[in-house]
């Protein structure tokens, strides 16, 4: 009788479809990500029950700090954006964000694949962007009132400028996903290729290139977020009229 081997089903079921060892990297650094990210809330929610910890930085720089500066940077321009209920929507921004960017700076690390580099990954992200969006505008407006803001000012015209948003709002997260995925992969396929032909010197140049990128691309995909749930909720429109009847 044939020794049945540990995992015997898996081994064969990579060596059967070599596509699924790529899927199960990127699942296994999602898995990381979110590790990392709960690591940071949880050291973050400790430092803040003590407030004496968090009236002065730290002397040098470290996870925290940084942690904390990205957050107030994305609390002042959810600000500027939605407006004074920026902080109702703040919790799943941060998350966003700092998600993304975890998994993008992955890319740096010789051999590892940045779950970003995958569009099931981006595209799960975005889904997530565009239900919170949309149950936000509903919970905001109302219902009728939300359908009521798609349908535009004039009732004659009502029906295509609704179809237009509903088309509009589909291809939103799979804009988001492909615009994440071919940076990352593109910018990690350079990388790559550059570490191979020449593994001195000019690599470290690339890799300051992909971290920068990491933070841009992360940006981008939670700016657009943002966007997204102000539209939603109609806070675009009235953070700046509150502002142009105050220069008034």
């Amino acid at each position: 009788m044939e020794k049945q081997t540990p995992f015997k089903w898996l081994i064969e079921a990579i060596n059967l479809h070599p596509s699924l060892a790529s899927e199960y990297i990127h699942i296994s650094m999602s898995v990381i990500a979110l590790a990392i990210i709960t690591a940071l809330s949880i050291a973050v929610w400790k430092r803040a029950k003590v407030p004496e910890d968090h009236l002065l930085p730290d002397d040098r720089a470290s996870a925290i700090n940084i942690f904390e500066v990205l957050i107030s940077a994305l609390s002042r321009i959810s600000e500027d954006i939605i407006g004074p209920s920026y902080k109702r929507h703040l919790p799943i921004i941060c998350i966003i964000f700092i998600y993304i960017l975890i998994c993008n700076l992955m890319a740096v690390i010789p051999w590892v694949k940045p779950p970003t580099e995958n569009i099931n990954t981006n595209l799960s992200v975005a889904i997530v962007v565009f239900v919170y969006y949309n149950i936000a505008g509903i919970r905001e407006l109302g219902f009728k009132g939300y359908f009521k803001s798609m349908s535009g000012p004039i009732v004659w015209i009502a029906p295509l400028m609704l179809a237009i948003e509903i088309v509009s709002h589909i291809v939103r997260p799979i804009s988001l996903s492909i615009r994440l995925f071919g940076n990352i992969m593109g910018d990690h396929m350079v990388l790559g290729l550059f570490s191979e032909l020449i593994p001195f010197v000019i690599p470290i140049i690339f890799m300051f290139m992909a971290i920068f990128i990491a933070f841009i691309q992360a940006f981008v995909f939670t700016l657009l977020s943002i966007i997204y749930i102000s539209l939603a909720t109609g806070g675009l429109e009235q953070h700046h009229a509150k502002k142009v009847s105050d220069t008034f």
